[in-house]
């Protein structure tokens, strides 16, 4: 067990939203320590797609409260981080996304609140200046997938992907100007020098990171925890970092309603079995390192 206190140092700007079961190791006898949330009433609720009214009474009743930085559940709790970033930006201008992520999240198709589709609720507020994904190696890029981007985003530069050559055929790595392993740091680099101090939010699912570094309820995509820490670092030397979020290690679905659960099924892929034990081992150092960095 990890110390609650060595993660969530400060609850003045850290909170942990207890919202399932994916960080077991920080939820034994610290109900009552300043910086944990309950939220697992809402766990069952919201997990993967949510309806508006469950997402407004979670926003007045756990996000309204919350601090700068955010650690929570499983990556099917992604598109919470759009309620987080609405709260982070409310009195701000000129707000850039920035999202770590194996999936661009971009469907513009229903339900509204899911965690494939929660780009497009960042989009709808005027302080976002545009959001970019880095890290996104799965098929979504694909025909027929991409048909459910939102392509006037795409067109008009607020939406930015940022994928994996090495994921795609030459046709897309062409079409969306992949990037590689050995030229991503240059295209970062040359991205968050471009920020020159404006202001960011950032988002993180565990999910890009590779199946050596993360165990999530999803496919896995290439970038290291280092690579991400260095990101990061030089992100903070270029930029504003507002707030930010991180999510995606693996646990065990729980659903309030059957559509949702049958919806869930349909898109989850069907990944191995893992004990406890082994998630705790993988995830957990994995998560200090992208913890500590994000909220030096």
């Amino acid at each position: 067990m990890i110390p609650f206190s060595s993660i969530i140092k400060d609850p003045n700007i850290q909170a942990y939203v207890h919202l399932d079961d994916a960080w077991t190791w920080i939820e034994s006898d610290i109900e009552s320590a300043a910086g944990f949330v309950d939220a697992s009433e809402f766990g069952p609720q919201l997990r993967y797609v949510a309806r508006p009214k469950d997402i407004a009474k979670f926003e007045d009743m756990v996000v309204k409260s919350l601090p700068k930085f955010i650690l929570y559940g499983s990556g099917d709790f992604h598109h919470l981080a759009g309620t987080f970033v609405r709260k982070a930006v409310l009195d701000l201008e000129d707000v850039t996304l920035i999202s770590f992520d194996n999936h661009p999240d971009w469907a513009i198709t229903p339900p509204k609140w899911a965690c494939g589709s929660w780009i497009n609720r960042a989009l709808e507020l005027p302080q976002i200046v545009a959001a970019h994904i880095w890290g996104c190696g799965n098929y979504e890029l694909t025909f027929p997938s991409r048909l459910m981007a939102n392509r006037s985003a795409l067109k008009t530069g607020r939406l930015n992907i940022h994928a994996w050559a090495e994921r795609q055929t030459p046709a897309i790595s062409q079409r969306f100007k992949c990037m590689t392993k050995s030229n991503w740091r240059d295209q970062w680099t040359t991205f968050a020098k471009n920020l020159n101090g404006k202001k960011a939010y950032i988002t993180i699912d565990m999910d890009c990171l590779t199946d050596a570094e993360a165990i999530t309820n999803w496919e896995n995509g290439l970038y290291t925890c280092d690579e991400i820490v260095w990101a990061i670092n030089l992100l903070k030397q270029n930029t504003q970092i507002i707030a930010g979020d991180i999510c995606g290690a693996k646990s065990t679905p729980s659903y309030a309603r059957p559509i949702q659960k049958l919806l869930a099924k349909m898109d989850h892929p069907n990944l191995r079995a893992t004990g406890q034990v082994e998630m705790q081992e993988v995830n957990c150092p994995s998560m200090q390192k992208l913890w500590e960095v994000f909220t030096d």
